[in-house]
């Protein structure tokens, strides 16, 4: 367990445009997988003179987070704000926004990069924003994943609410990577299952129901049966297609069918995706929703081991998400969502 203090007596401090944010109050910082970016809220009691926030244009935010008995401060996300809020009545302002990711996400695009990898892409946006690309070197140019579709398609009028981030999301599903932004880095890479950090000594290495404040543990009863996954794909210049399944072996007296439709795959490349659509389904038939005193070391795609319950449960979990928050009246907790590993 970790030690109660570090969760009942935080310390929190908020940086506005390079400029520490007096008198906050609380925070929560959301943490996510599965393409999104990460949110952020925090509280802080203004004085009469709260004219000085009424900024009339987007801010830079830096929100850090710290445990008293734990020393220095550890940033937890940095982004942009969405709305600004005053309460006269109560006081208080409340700043929103998200990370980085959220510079990508705003920008329109109407581009094509049909000579450019997937990993060339990434890294030429994250540019373009100041971030560092952490990208996974690809080989294939993507207008071969359309052929001449490709161009047609990115230069239609459609493209006009297409989004960097939605771009890049389309291209991390080609190569079956995953795509997240933390602090100032863009990741573009294959999505990484990652034990938990040696860092965590005060916690132990499998978590059982006395380390939650609650636990609620979940089947989804729409995979108790079988599933069944079929990938479709054209191949333009070898003028042929291929159709792959891949389904669990359950022998139930019920299925359940997905069928994915992909350009340009080989019957070898067809198969891996279904294989890899298969894992990603069944991942999501056991599903972990936990509270539990705050840390700021377990984060999205990192694993622990649940022990103790005497079920099924007793497994090994991936983090989807974690919601921390910080008050000083309530002291510190998150709010752990994870689904079972398919490692």
């Amino acid at each position: 367990m970790l030690p109660s203090d570090t969760w009942r007596a935080p310390r929190l401090r908020v940086v506005v445009g390079g400029v520490p944010l007096a008198n906050a109050t609380d925070a929560t910082i959301i943490s996510s997988g599965g393409f999104a970016a990460d949110f952020f809220r925090v509280r802080a009691a203004v004085s009469a003179d709260a004219a000085t926030w009424d900024w009339p244009v987007p801010i830079s935010v830096n929100v850090q987070i710290a445990l008293g008995p734990m020393g220095s401060f550890v940033s937890v996300v940095q982004g942009q704000a969405d709305a600004i809020g005053f309460d006269p009545i109560a006081g208080t302002l409340t700043i929103e926004g998200r990370n980085n990711a959220a510079a990508l996400i705003e920008a329109r695009t109407q581009e094509t990069f049909a000579n450019r990898t997937s990993s060339e892409i990434a890294t030429i946006l994250a540019g373009r924003h100041g971030l560092i690309a952490d990208a996974q070197a690809t080989t294939t140019p993507v207008g071969r994943y359309w052929e001449l579709e490709h161009d047609r398609l990115t230069l239609d009028a459609g493209s006009r609410a297409t989004t960097e981030w939605d771009l890049l999301v389309t291209l991390a599903g080609w190569e079956g990577f995953d795509l997240w932004v933390t602090g100032s880095t863009l990741h573009f890479r294959p999505t990484p299952v990652l034990p938990m950090p040696p860092t965590l000594s005060a916690a132990p290495t499998a978590f059982g129901p006395p380390d939650f404040i609650r636990l609620r543990l979940d089947r989804a009863m729409s995979f108790a049966g079988d599933i069944v996954v079929t990938v479709k794909s054209w191949h333009s210049r070898m003028g042929s297609g291929t159709v792959q399944v891949a389904r669990t072996e359950r022998d139930a007296a019920v299925s359940q069918g997905y069928v994915l439709v992909a350009p340009n795959l080989t019957p070898d490349a067809a198969q891996q995706m279904a294989q890899r659509r298969l894992a990603e389904l069944l991942s999501h038939e056991l599903c972990l929703r936990a509270e539990m005193p705050g840390e700021l070391t377990l984060m999205p795609r990192m694993t622990f081991q649940l022990a103790g319950t005497g079920t099924s449960f007793d497994r090994i979990w991936e983090i989807d998400e974690v919601e921390r928050r910080l008050s000083m009246r309530d002291g510190f907790t998150q709010l752990l969502r994870a689904r079972a590993s398919s490692g």
